[in-house]
């Protein structure tokens, strides 16, 4: 396994206070495992994810580890590459004796995962896959991600709802994203919206992940002059996405729903103005509505480190998420007592969690009982500095009603003034 690169692992001493003495404790550490996307197209997020990670284990050591032991993180760079996966969690396994393991970031990564998490009876938590458990329906798999009890129509369920309430309503659309896992369930979920809501498709067309000139799709989609379009794209193609669209003169009445990448802060500064009017779905923002307990000393621990470490200075995005993945974990260990695969399972399918990111329950599939995939609008931006995006009205929340925090700007031509 030479590509294996072992970033690192911590173990924390910790200390049990008595009579006014601290003790040092040489009991054997609880190993969590996980591979994660270091290199590649999604290490953008997957390294603030183990920055959340690592803060929350150091959070729980200061405070005596789990069960009196010290937590300890091994991880590997899976290198965004589905293929390294199970190499990376029969080693976790089986050499390093990893005793809990947690997904690395992404629905392309998990998905490897997942026949060998129900082969070896293993309690999963995912970070930020789109579906996954859909084929196998395994009990003992949650995911972090609020996407709720229909993964596949999260990220196209508020865009459209939002488009149908407009005046004038939105008639035609168009569905384009990359040929890959995430895109191309994202764009089964918008279909079935489409088709509910009664609007007319114009354009439905996937391009190969590999592509590098996004003109000749931007350029082909304005020639079927759609009111909607609905992109489905990971990091690359989702800037390349809307670079062509202003290089184009794309301006459909709504545009954007499932555009990942758009949400990372050197993404937000690099494309600056070009986001404005852009509706897109998010998990967090810096909005009012979504300032849930222990959110903001979660971003005071983190955002130095992130500026220190060089990821994701903000980390509004997948962060306070992989973090709350690592409270869901810990606080099963905790309840019940050991490091018992089922009984964990049994334990988080049964429980509603408080998190950094608010209340969590979930449902019978593994998601979130109630999805909570958010719908926002770019508003306002000028210029490419990062504090305009630390506080509310950059991103107002426009869905759903319970946390909305501002109103769209439609047209999307409207917002680009």
């Amino acid at each position: 396994m030479r590509h294996w690169v072992v970033i690192g692992t911590v173990v924390a001493i910790f200390a049990l206070a008595g009579a006014g003495s601290v003790v040092g404790q040489a009991a054997n550490p609880i190993k969590i495992g996980f591979g994660m996307a270091l290199t590649g197209g999604l290490s953008a997020n997957g390294k603030p994810a183990l920055l959340a990670m690592q803060i929350w284990k150091d959070n729980v050591n200061k405070k005596g580890g789990l069960l009196g032991r010290p937590v300890e993180l091994i991880f590997y760079d899976d290198q965004t590459n589905p293929a390294t996966v199970p190499g990376i969690y029969s080693k976790l396994l089986d050499v390093d004796k990893a005793d809990l393991v947690v997904s690395g970031y992404g629905t392309n990564l998990i998905a490897p995962l997942m026949p060998m998490a129900m082969e070896r009876k293993l309690t999963v938590i995912g970070i930020f896959g789109l579906a996954n458990n859909e084929k196998y329906k395994y009990p003992n798999y949650f995911q972090i991600s609020p996407t709720g009890p229909d993964p596949a129509t999260s990220t196209a369920t508020g865009f459209f709802e939002l488009a149908a309430k407009q005046t004038p309503r939105p008639q035609t659309v168009a569905l384009v994203g990359a040929d890959a896992e995430y895109p191309q369930t994202a764009m089964v979920g918008a279909r079935e919206l489409v088709k509910r809501l009664g609007f007319k498709t114009v354009y439905d067309k996937t391009y190969p992940p590999s592509t590098v000139d996004y003109t000749p799709i931007v350029r082909a989609i304005k020639a079927t002059n759609p009111d909607i379009v609905f992109i489905a794209s990971y990091p690359p193609d989702s800037v390349g996405m809307l670079r062509a669209s202003h290089e184009v003169g794309l301006q459909p009445k709504i545009m954007g729903g499932g555009m990942v990448g758009l949400q990372f802060t050197t993404v937000m500064t690099s494309m600056g103005p070009m986001l404005n009017g852009i509706v897109n779905y998010d998990y967090w923002v810096p909005e009012p509505t979504m300032m849930f307990p222990g959110i903001q000393d979660f971003f005071k621990e983190y955002q130095p480190r992130a500026a220190k470490e060089g990821v994701d200075t903000l980390g509004y995005y997948l962060p306070p998420y992989a973090y709350a993945a690592m409270q869901v974990l810990g606080q099963a260990v905790e309840a019940t007592k050991g490091l018992d695969q089922q009984k964990i399972a049994d334990y988080i399918r049964a429980t509603e969690f408080s998190t950094i990111v608010g209340k969590i329950k979930f449902g019978k599939n593994g998601e979130w009982a109630k999805g909570r995939t958010l719908m926002v609008q770019y508003q306002k931006v000028q210029g490419n500095d990062v504090e305009q995006f630390r506080g509310p009205g950059k991103k107002p929340v426009l869905y759903p009603d319970e946390l909305t925090s501002g109103k769209i700007v439609y047209p999307y031509a409207a917002a680009l003034k």
